[in-house]
């Protein structure tokens, strides 16, 4: 017979327990920290923002030296100009950004979500904007729960009218990098800018203050996918920031003049400022969490309190698993970081990396496309020849004028016919040239025969483009 006080135990221990998609947030007010990983992300956040601001407003060559001009399809990188046919360029330039990224994570972890993401940045600029504004974390929790009044009206009203006052400027750059920026800002103090100009200032200016202001660690939880695949990129060799338990358990408050090992404790005090300086809110001590962005506040914190209690750094460090279950010591680990993963990462890199900078370095800026006429494939003139017609659209891309040569190949004593013996471009133009290829029947072979036009510039025999097409006999 069945025992129901079993069944009933067995049912309640098979019963699936039900987790949350998303916990209600607690706002986090991060405790400021200050040590070496500080001040790297201090450094970090000065070098992007100066690179971001500062560059749609360097010149070059008479022009910005960086944009992108969706009208015109063309895209200025210093003395670069690429063009809608050069898209395998970007596409080499995001397959080495991600293999970068791989190489990165698989070496030490999430240094690009620490350092220089701009969520990350964002957040670390509107933080400081806060602790200048409102005080340190202590002072902005008491803010939070104090009612509303003048004080309290005054403080978060300057703050998020410096916020606001950032967030547009940061809209105000991004829009600069596709409409020229000195334009853009005359158009700013006239009020003539265009309704696509005002809304992305508008929704990129939104989007800075929202995500930087009031969602923070919600963005690097929730909307952010590295986070979740960040996993299959690490493995036990992967420098990541850890907690030691094998130095700092058992844990527990202490006397600065206690003998901590005559007690039985380790070194950590359990203070739990690991946990207050952390942006995403999270006990490191409880392992490595996806949550973890990699901005090592928690060293710095704990470094902190150990120099303060006398005891060695390294409780929180950035180690490898594999350090803190002895199978290497610390002093191992560079010699770990040439593994089959980062070395196959970085095979590729430089492969595609080299192969990138000798396209650039050999691209021919000239481009040559060909479309038949339309009205009859081929004719027959006065003198029993046989004519094709075609229009060639020829695209100098470079900065320099040039004067083009237009030949053929690929049919015996093949002649051409142009408007002019010379086809001269201004720099980054584009024409189309009518031309008529003209052919003996005689030496004609077959209903359709390839042929090739060949431009080349009479200034400079190095640019040179070819293009296949077809004649057709009658």
């Amino acid at each position: 017979m069945d025992n129901p006080v079993t069944d009933d135990k067995r049912t309640a221990s098979e019963a699936p327990i039900e987790q949350p998609l998303y916990a209600i947030r607690q706002k986090i007010q991060p405790r400021a920290v200050h040590g070496v990983f500080a001040d790297w992300r201090i450094a970090l956040v000065l070098l992007t923002q100066a690179v971001y601001y500062g560059l749609p407003w360097l010149r070059w060559d008479d022009r910005q030296a960086v944009l992108f001009d969706l009208a015109a399809r063309k895209f200025y990188i210093f003395g670069l100009v690429f063009w809608p046919q050069d898209f395998v360029y970007l596409t080499a330039i995001l397959i080495l950004s991600a293999l970068a990224l791989f190489l990165f994570t698989a070496v030490a972890g999430r240094l690009w979500c620490g350092y220089a993401c701009p969520q990350t940045v964002y957040s670390e600029i509107f933080m400081w904007i806060e602790n200048w504004l409102e005080g340190d974390h202590v002072a902005r929790r008491k803010l939070d729960k104090s009612p509303w009044n003048a004080t309290k009206l005054r403080k978060r009203g300057l703050k998020h009218l410096v916020w606001i006052a950032i967030a547009l400027w940061t809209g105000f750059t991004f829009v600069g990098y596709f409409t020229p920026i000195r334009t853009l800002a005359s158009e700013v103090v006239t009020a003539a800018l265009s309704p696509w100009e005002t809304f992305w200032i508008l929704f990129y200016g939104f989007a800075t203050w929202g995500n930087a202001g009031f969602m923070r660690e919600q963005v690097c939880k929730y909307m952010c996918p590295y986070a979740r695949f960040q996993s299959v990129m690490f493995d036990s060799d992967t420098l990541t920031v850890t907690y030691d338990d094998s130095i700092g358990e058992p844990r527990g408050p202490r006397s600065k003049k206690t003998d901590y090992k005559a007690a039985g404790l380790g070194t950590c005090v359990d203070c739990g400022v690991c946990v207050q300086v952390c942006p995403t809110g999270i006990d490191i001590r409880n392992g490595l969490q996806y949550e973890c962005i990699g901005c090592a506040a928690c060293i710095d914190g704990c470094d902190q309190i150990m120099d303060k209690m006398g005891y060695p750094r390294g409780l929180i460090r950035y180690t490898t698993e594999n350090v803190v279950k002895g199978k290497y010591p610390d002093s191992g680990i560079l010699r770990h970081v040439l593994r089959p993963r980062t070395v196959i990462y970085s095979m590729l890199l430089l492969a595609i990396a080299g192969a990138f900078v000798f396209g650039l370095a050999t691209r021919v800026p000239l481009r040559v496309d060909v479309v038949r006429d339309r009205v009859a494939l081929s004719k027959e003139t006065d003198e029993g020849l046989i004519e094709n017609v075609y229009r060639l659209q020829i695209i100098n891309k470079d900065a320099a004028p040039h004067r083009y040569t237009i030949g053929a190949t690929g049919i015996q004593g093949l002649g051409v016919a142009t408007a002019s013996r010379e086809i001269v471009a201004a720099p980054l133009q584009t024409i189309d040239v009518p031309v008529s290829l003209i052919a003996d029947p005689a030496d004609l072979k077959g209903r359709s025969i390839e042929v090739a036009f060949v431009v080349q510039a009479a200034d400079d025999p190095r640019i040179k483009a070819e293009v296949e097409t077809k004649f057709f006999n009658r």
